[in-house]
């Protein structure tokens, strides 16, 4: 795994979009003191190359538990034919002395996933660099997606975004298969969470719909949680 950049053409991250998008993402370990040549790199590299409606984003993995051992996550997420191009795009030399550079400051890589983007809730055109994420294991598909897009459209998040989809490959043994990420603007809101953002009579509202959504939802596990933090975005 050490050679990861190496092996790999591409690394990915998350945009937000109010239509399905496909994304695939690495994850990998730098220790403290390689941190900010590694976000140089990577800065210098996608300033100057890039790729007709594809979005490249790095995130630092901030509060997790102890098996959840990545540093940091790069994705790319875009439309099929978009991110099917730069697939086929070898980088050329530029790309290889990226990876040859990364190999030398990245300890470990500890996992690679793809998947969709299947909805958005709230004010997607907002900027949200503080993001909640959760990964679940949902028995029915469809019981989950339909319940739980009445429960956001009938609470639209306010001053944040939800983001819902799905795994298709890079599925651990925990099984998860769909996850869903709350964006907030700034660590206050992230920490607060929904429940400091509405009132008291809202949340009473919304916390009547969530019970109706758990009913519903036809069986729901949680796998893991933890919040990143955007690093850079290109």
């Amino acid at each position: 795994m050490k050679r990861l950049f190496t092996c790999l053409l591409l690394i990915a991250t998350f945009t937000i979009s109010a239509q399905q998008s496909y994304w695939t993402h690495y994850s990998f370990i730098v220790e403290p003191q390689n941190e900010a040549a590694v976000f140089e790199l990577i800065d210098e590299y996608f300033k100057e190359h890039k790729w007709e409606g594809v979005t490249v984003s790095l995130y630092a993995n901030h509060f997790h538990d102890e098996d959840n051992r990545q540093t940091h996550v790069l994705v790319y997420s875009g439309s099929l034919d978009a991110i099917a191009t730069v697939y086929a795009d070898g980088g050329g030399d530029a790309w290889t002395l990226l990876a040859a550079r990364l190999d030398n400051l990245i300890k470990e890589g500890v996992g690679a996933r793809m998947g969709t983007t299947r909805a958005s809730y709230g004010d997607t055109t907002g900027d949200y660099p503080i993001q909640r994420y959760f990964l679940l294991d949902v028995e029915s598909s469809n019981a989950f997606e339909t319940s739980y897009s009445k429960y956001q459209e009938g609470h639209p998040p306010v001053e944040r975004v939800v983001i819902m989809g799905n795994f298709t490959s890079g599925i651990s043994p925990e099984g998860e298969n769909r996850w869903v990420l709350a964006g907030y603007k700034d660590f206050k809101d992230a920490i607060g969470g929904s429940n400091s953002m509405i009132t008291p009579k809202e949340r009473k509202a919304r916390d009547a719909s969530w019970k109706i959504y758990q009913e519903n939802n036809g069986g729901v596990r949680m796998i893991r949680s933890g919040l990143r933090v955007r690093l850079g975005q290109w």
